[in-house]
This record gives structure tokens, sequence and C-alpha cells, in this order.
């Protein structure tokens, strides 16, 4: 079964390179990054692993951890790691869950059959402290992902979360953003910054 936005993410145990972890209680009240990877020893794979790595500092930044998952097993996750270290330029930190039995990846509609065979395709969750999931996305296996992107996504969820507004294309942390539609133009004057109506429908004002 496919998972919605702000569906809960499905809790699971598993042993990962970190040790056996509960997924729930490791994110704690923390945001995460979910996210599945093809096969280890495998080129795509190893420089999104290791971009991941490099953004630890990124993620700690905006209370998320990062964790991935592949069909491989323990002992593969652990001989890997040093390649992923070579070409990232960084340790592995973060946890890589073994899931040979596929009960992670089932859980999360990892697996699609039109790829071609039972490995997970590239599909990544962004889950908030409250276990929400708040975006889905999902990649083929011959295009590595975008982790700038990932931050991003987890800059905005955490701003709008935080007031009445909704972030326009190509947001970042600083540009303008839009003024909630459920929010008066008149109340958005008293509650947030520099409120300019170009539309009735598109009010652009400071981020808060």
């Amino acid at each position: 079964m496919s998972i919605r936005l702000g569906d809960e993410a499905p809790n699971f145990t598993a042993i990962t390179t970190d040790g056996e972890i509960d997924f729930h209680a490791w994110k704690a009240d923390s945001w995460a990054i979910l996210f599945s990877h093809p096969a280890d020893f495998t080129p795509v794979c190893t420089t999104e692993l290791g971009r991941t790595a490099a953004l630890k500092d990124e993620f700690a930044k905006r209370n998320t951890k990062a964790i991935a998952v592949s069909v491989d097993p323990i002992v593969d996750h652990h001989a890997w790691a040093p390649d992923i270290a070579e070409v990232g330029g960084i340790p592995v930190n973060f946890p890589i869950v073994a899931d040979p039995d596929r009960v992670v990846s089932e859980a999360y509609d990892m697996i699609h059959p039109g790829e071609g065979d039972t490995s997970t395709v590239r599909s990544v969750f962004v889950i908030d402290p409250n276990n929400k999931v708040r975006l889905t996305l999902t990649y083929p296996k011959s295009v590595g992902r975008n982790f700038d992107e990932l931050v991003r996504v987890v800059d905005a969820l955490q701003a709008t979360d935080a007031a009445p507004i909704a972030t326009p294309a190509d947001w970042r942390p600083g540009d303008r953003v839009i003024v909630s539609p459920a929010m008066s133009t008149a109340d958005a004057r008293q509650r947030l910054q520099n409120v300019e109506e170009i539309k009735p429908y598109l009010r652009w004002a400071d981020q808060p």
C-alpha cells in the first residue's frame, strides 16, 4: 500500500550499521530523511551516500537525521562503507538499514517490480517530529538525487509550519514568501512584514 502525505510513517525495528534500532525511538523528536538505494557497491548509490555524510552538519542544524535502506545484508553495508568514505571524503556517519527480508522496503512501497528486479528504487520520505510523512519522492535507479533540494525542502516545511505562509517556486531561506490563502490581507499585515498584494490570491511578505 502506498504512503500518502500526512500518514504516520511505519515504524520498524532493524539491524543497521549503527546496531539495532527502533525507527521511531531512534528519530525521537527529530525530523528524518529516510531514503532507499538499490544496491551496495553501485556507482550512483556510492555518490549519494557520500553526499549524505557530507551534509551531516547541515541536517543537524535543522534537527534532522538521515537514514538509508537497502535490501543488501549488513555484512555488505560494512564492507561498502570504506568505499563511500573514500569517494565522498568523509566516513559514513548515519545508519544504513539492512533489509534482506524486505520488511522495511515493503512497508514503504520501495520495491517497484516494473524496474526489473526486487531491489528498491530511489525513494525518499521526509518525516516530521510527530512521525508524519511530509514529503515523498521517487527517482528511477539511473538518476541520482539532489540532496541540496532535500535540505531546501526541510527548510520550507519548517518555515511553513512556523508561520501562516507558503513558499514560491525555487524558494530559498531568506527569500520572500507567500501569505497563506487562508489569511486575509489585513490580518497578514498585522502578523507579517512588508506584505504586498499582487493579486487577491497572491500576496508576498518577508520571511518571518
